[in-house]
């Protein structure tokens, strides 16, 4: 029996679970290299619960952020289509498109983004429409594992399925009267299972394209129980590598949010240092409550520009996702 199950089927919605926090999103982003900008959608569906997770975040190039978080209500698992924002398959593992036509607050300072209550309250609202035209250039990765001891990707408490692939994008982003056209590369996941977000520890993602032969998607995951998973592929000469180690130095803002890093992820074929640059930071963070205590996280995503060590550059992004003890970050400084 194949330990890691793949098919063309799990690109549409999975029959859901009776978890109450059942969870299918689909996510996918957009960078383009000439005129610095991008940014990424996400879809969340929370069929059990009645609602969906909605977040749209885009990185203009003078440092703005556009974006918008909603819980729009659903009644099926059978589509990602909600709030504005539509999801569609158009052909298996090759090709899909995330479009959205709704409100984007408009930041001048996404530091507001620390700041909830105040940022729907106060933020600048204009009309928008992002428009993420994927076409795959890299095989899939990932899948749902069919052996109980397997380890997922995220942890089996943060999603049980989970592919994802590099991809090409193209398109369009308006926000209010302003409007750029969008030509160049991003990543996409689809994920399904049970997911509290504050599930988790603490990670460091990272995702990046130097164009349609190279990139990596590299993650290093540390539990509740402080085991370390390390996990991902480097894209390299359109074949993906599976990496074997990970080793992650980070430089530190003053509000403990991550400015700069440096990554060396080894595979069978090579060794590589990889260095990234954050050139605007999102801030994000969940809450959700159990019982009398309210549980958090904090979500940092900073769209980032990426060397390689042979000198090639790209664009792509930096999360980091840890759970907050008394307000701070477990994982800081590591």
């Amino acid at each position: 029996m194949t330990a890691i199950r793949l098919d063309p089927i799990d690109e549409y919605g999975h029959a859901p679970s009776e978890d109450s926090n059942f969870n299918e999103s689909v996510y996918s982003s957009g960078w383009d290299p000439r005129a610095r900008l991008g940014g990424w959608m996400r879809l969340g569906n929370r069929i059990n619960e009645g609602h969906a997770e909605l977040s749209v975040c885009m990185y203009l190039p003078d440092g703005r952020v556009a974006c918008q978080f909603l819980r729009p209500e659903i009644d099926t698992n059978d589509k990602h289509s909600a709030g504005g924002l539509d999801y569609q398959v158009v052909e298996p593992f090759k090709a899909v498109n995330m479009h959205y036509h709704g409100e984007l607050m408009v930041l001048d300072d996404p530091q507001l983004l620390r700041n909830p209550g105040k940022l729907f309250k106060t933020a600048p609202r204009v009309d928008g429409e992002v428009i993420f035209n994927h076409t795959g250039v890299s095989p899939m990765h990932g899948g749902e594992p069919m052996e109980p001891e397997l380890e997922t990707m995220y942890g089996r408490d943060f999603s049980l399925g989970h592919f994802n692939q590099h991809i090409r994008t193209t398109g369009s982003l308006r926000v209010g009267d302003e409007s750029w056209n969008i030509d160049g590369f991003g990543w996409r996941d689809h994920s399904w299972g049970p997911r509290y977000w504050t599930n988790i520890n603490f990670y460091r993602l990272f995702v990046a394209n130097f164009g349609a032969d190279r990139g990596f998607m590299v993650l290093k995951r540390t539990d509740r129980q402080n085991r370390v998973h390390r996990k991902g592929v480097l894209l390299f000469d359109g074949d993906y590598e599976e990496v074997i180690d990970i080793d992650v130095m980070t430089e530190w803002t003053e509000s403990k949010d991550p400015a700069a890093v440096t990554i060396g992820v080894r595979t069978e074929k090579r060794a590589v240092r990889i260095e990234g640059k954050i050139i605007t930071m999102a801030p994000l963070s969940n809450r959700r409550q159990v019982g009398d205590e309210t549980l958090s996280c904090r979500i940092a995503e900073g769209f980032t520009q990426w060397r390689w060590d042979d000198g090639r550059e790209g664009l792509g992004i930096t999360e980091y996702i840890e759970f907050l003890e008394d307000g701070e970050p477990v994982g800081y400084p590591l």
